[in-house]
């Protein structure tokens, strides 16, 4: 039976605009069972104002700290002991940090030395530092420019027009290798000439795990796809073979090989089927 990831979701709300909460909320989701939805600020501030209907909408429980001295963020603090306190106090898998500020970098890595997964959401501006003490880190501006492309999208007419439609990289000129296309590019020839096995062959899955291993923001969708195969397909740079499961026919896996090296068939992928 697999175990579902129980989840809490924190959300600094003096940082992040209450525009991304579906988005916030749908990532968490898909991730596992959100137990704790908890939002932090001082709700007694007008700018505070365009949270209220948000927070009635999707149940998540309003933390209200007071600013006691001007310039300090007392609600920075009330999360990161509200989450302290969640890690001790409850079987919480896994956190979800929703900030852009690098304030939460070391509660990030407290969390992971705890061995709890910590998914991070802000925007593009989060600093590295925060970024990189996350197991994953999620844009928000750019899933929410991806949400508002699907919403306003329509569907092709005619094939000619569907077969036309392909996706858009995202070059937006930042230095953050989790979203630089040449970045992602030479990473994917490394760990595929390190991991592949002795005909050259990786798994889709491990390629696709050592990837957000060593870069947490790394996300198809930072380049406009929805999955990890097409974009990999889309790099033109491997064979691709697709394997079906002997026992449920339903089930594919895919594989890929540099295409510098020579060609090989599909029967020299490893026989004892470990795709992880």
């Amino acid at each position: 039976m697999n175990h579902e990831m129980k989840l809490a979701v924190v959300i600094d709300a003096e940082n992040i605009s209450n525009k991304y909460i579906d988005v916030i909320l749908s990532e968490a989701n898909n991730l596992g069972d959100v137990i704790y939805k908890r939002i932090y600020g001082n709700w007694t501030t007008p700018q505070m104002a365009s949270w209220r209907n948000t927070i009635l909408d999707n149940a998540i429980q309003p933390i209200q700290q007071y600013s006691n001295t001007i310039g300090k963020n007392s609600s920075d603090s009330a999360l990161i002991i509200d989450t302290m306190d969640l890690l001790y106090q409850s079987n919480i898998d896994g956190f979800c940090i929703v900030s852009s500020d690098s304030d939460f970098t070391r509660l990030a890595s407290r969390l992971r030395e705890s061995q709890k997964y910590v998914l991070g959401m802000g925007e593009s501006k989060t600093p590295r530092s925060f970024i990189s003490a996350c197991n994953k880190f999620l844009y928000l501006d750019v899933l929410l420019e991806e949400a508002a492309q699907e919403s306003t999208q329509q569907k092709p007419s005619s094939p000619q027009d569907m077969s036309s439609s392909h996706p858009v990289y995202r070059w937006d000129g930042e230095k953050t290798p989790g979203k630089d296309f040449q970045t992602i590019k030479q990473a994917v020839i490394k760990l595929t000439e390190e991991n592949s096995d002795d005909n050259g062959w990786i798994f889709s899955g491990t390629l696709g795990n050592l990837l957000s291993k060593q870069f947490s923001d790394f996300d198809v969708r930072n380049f406009g796809f929805k999955k990890f195969v097409p974009f990999i397909e889309s790099l033109k740079l491997f064979e691709v073979a697709t394997y079906t499961d002997e026992k449920n026919t339903t089930v594919k896996h895919n594989y890929f090989r540099l295409k510098k090296l020579p060609n090989r068939t599909i029967r020299q992928l490893p026989s004892h089927k470990s795709y992880r």
